[in-house]
């Protein structure tokens, strides 16, 4: 059975800034004002997602996850062109913990008994690759030390009780293979030590009896497939991934699967598949950009449904189909968005767009 599921990020609806602050204080235990108004909306967006029917809803990501995971280290120094580390990063005592899981943790029976059934939660944490190039100043260390903080993390935040569980952590690398980076270079330490890192941290996920994922944005790079305890892969639409032979192979070796995406996130390219769509003649490239720039003006002030723009039920399904066919049913665990949604011009759009992900995903199964 395919599961859906999605990658955490929403547009934010309401006051941030005393969300913000909300995050900080309900982190401390501080209930005040702003900590329950952080939790009420915490809980409130992960119940939007299981109402639109997301089996395996991620917690709603509002904050920038990468200031997010910094914050909780000890041992590194915000400087003007980064960070740097003062000494061997470490779990600060007083933040260990994910605000947006325990709000989820705590509420777990509240959230079963309005959606009547047992929930599974996604937990996803930013990698060690991507963390560590907000350091200007690294060597082939760097990735062991924030890899082992990052599974320090995870040791402390998922949960498992009667009324729902962390069921699928992804560690989330988007700069992975984007750039030529001589520190992970073919046979050097540091590219042993990042896969080492990353055994590290879904080893002890693993140990929790959740499920392992990787979500990249370019899948060149050929490490992943090295990692014993990563089960399953997650790229972008047109990651040649999808649709290279070769996958299949390394799948069935390596015993991995995959999460199949069926929807792009990229709002711009939505408007931009629409309007050629729709247009009678040859455009070229100034004037599509011109008409995307038009569309969000009018979306931006009420004169365009952005809802127009979202990929139908019909053509995700047909992604996951074409999946499906070339690497097997029992290779594809889930489906869902590229990534994440905050670059949806509505908080309803993104959920509608969650909606017929999950649509998708029922009418295949039938």
């Amino acid at each position: 059975m395919i599961k859906s599921c999605d990658s955490g990020s929403l547009p934010y609806v309401g006051n941030i800034a005393q969300f913000l602050e909300g995050a900080k204080r309900f982190r401390l235990h501080q209930m005040d004002e702003s900590a329950e108004y952080f939790e009420k909306r915490v809980v409130e967006s992960f119940l939007d997602k299981i109402r639109v029917n997301i089996d395996v809803p991620n917690y709603p990501q509002f904050r920038d996850m990468n200031k997010m995971f910094l914050s909780m280290m000890d041992g590194i120094e915000k400087i003007k062109a980064g960070y740097l580390e003062t000494k061997i990063p470490s779990l600060k005592t007083d933040n260990s913990q994910m605000p947006e899981v325990v709000a989820i943790a705590r509420n777990s029976q509240m959230i079963q008994e309005k959606t009547g059934k047992p929930f599974e939660v996604k937990v996803c944490v930013t990698g060690p690759y991507t963390l560590a190039s907000f350091f200007p100043y690294r060597d082939e260390g760097t990735f062991s030390r924030l890899g082992n903080v990052i599974s320090q993390i995870l040791e402390h935040n998922l949960f498992s009780n009667k009324h729902g569980k962390t069921s699928l952590v992804s560690v989330d690398e988007p700069l992975f293979g984007l750039i030529d980076d001589p520190l992970i270079d073919f046979g050097s330490k540091g590219r042993e030590n990042l896969r080492s890192a990353w055994e590290t941290i879904f080893h002890k996920v693993k140990s929790k009896n959740a499920q392992t994922m990787m979500h990249l944005h370019s899948t060149a790079n050929p490490l992943f497939w090295d990692i014993p305890s990563l089960d399953v892969i997650d790229s972008h639409v047109d990651d040649p991934l999808n649709q290279m032979k070769k996958t299949g192979e390394m799948l069935e070796s390596r015993d991995k699967f995959l999460k199949a995406s069926i929807t792009v996130n990229d709002f711009d390219m939505l408007i931009k598949k629409r309007i050629v769509a729709d247009s009678q003649e040859k455009l070229t490239e100034s004037e599509v950009n011109e008409m995307i720039a038009d569309a969000w003006t009018g979306i931006n002030h009420g004169k365009v449904d952005s809802e127009i723009f979202l990929e139908s039920v019909d053509a995700m399904k047909n992604r996951l189909v074409k999946v499906v066919e070339r690497f097997g049913a029992e290779r594809v665990l889930y489906a869902g968005p590229e990534c994440g949604l905050k670059g949806y011009p509505t908080y309803e759009n993104a959920l509608e767009c969650l909606r017929r992900v999950s649509s998708a995903v029922e009418r295949f199964e039938k």
